[in-house]
C-alpha cells in the first residue's frame, strides 16, 4: 500500500433513501448540520457539488477554537459517488503546498435504506492519527444519521 492509499474505511447503513443522503452531502445547509459531529459547529459553509467546485467552511469547537476546512469536489456522479479533497489551510507551514486528504463516498440504496461507504485516503497522517480521525468521522456519521431521521420525520416518511 502506498502512502496515498493509507487511511480508513467506514461503512454505514442509513434508514433513508439515497437521494436524501446525497442531499446531506451536497447542500451547504445539510452538510453544516452533521460535519463536525455534536462538538463542532460549521459556519460559512460552501458546497458546490460539481467537479472542481469548492467545499469548506469554518468549524467552531466548544472552546472557541476554529478550524478552517477547504477543498474541492474531484468526482461527482449524482446520488451515488463523490470524491472530495480537503485540507486544513491553517495547519500548513507558510509557503508549503497544501497536503490533501480525500473522502471517497459511495452510496447504494436497497429497500429504502442507503449503504454509505466512506474511505479517507491521502497518507498525510500517522497510523495513530488515522485511528483518531476514523473515530471522529464516525461521530460525524452518527450526527448524519440523526439529521437524516429528522429530515425523514419532517418529510412525513
Amino acid at each position: 500500500m502506498t502512502d496515498n492509499e493509507r487511511g480508513y474505511t467506514i461503512t454505514r447503513v442509513f434508514d433513508a433513501p439515497q437521494d436524501l443522503v446525497w442531499k446531506c452531502w451536497t447542500t451547504p445547509e445539510d452538510f453544516a448540520v452533521w460535519f463536525g459531529g455534536h462538538e463542532g459547529q460549521m459556519k460559512d459553509m460552501v458546497v458546490d457539488a460539481r467537479v472542481g467546485g469548492a467545499w469548506g467552511g469554518t468549524m467552531v469547537l466548544p472552546d472557541g477554537f476554529e478550524m478552517q476546512w477547504a477543498g474541492e469536489f474531484r468526482e461527482v456522479d449524482p446520488t451515488s459517488h463523490l470524491v472530495l479533497a480537503f485540507t486544513l489551510p491553517g495547519e500548513q507551514p507558510p509557503g508549503q503546498e497544501p497536503a490533501y486528504e480525500v473522502f471517497h463516498v459511495d452510496l447504494v440504496e436497497t429497500g429504502g435504506k442507503t449503504q454509505m461507504t466512506l474511505r479517507q485516503t491521502g497518507g498525510n497522517l500517522s497510523d495513530e492519527q488515522y485511528v483518531e480521525t476514523e473515530h471522529g468521522t464516525g461521530t460525524f456519521m452518527d450526527v448524519l444519521a440523526e439529521h437524516l431521521a429528522t429530515l425523514q420525520t419532517s418529510l412525513g416518511s
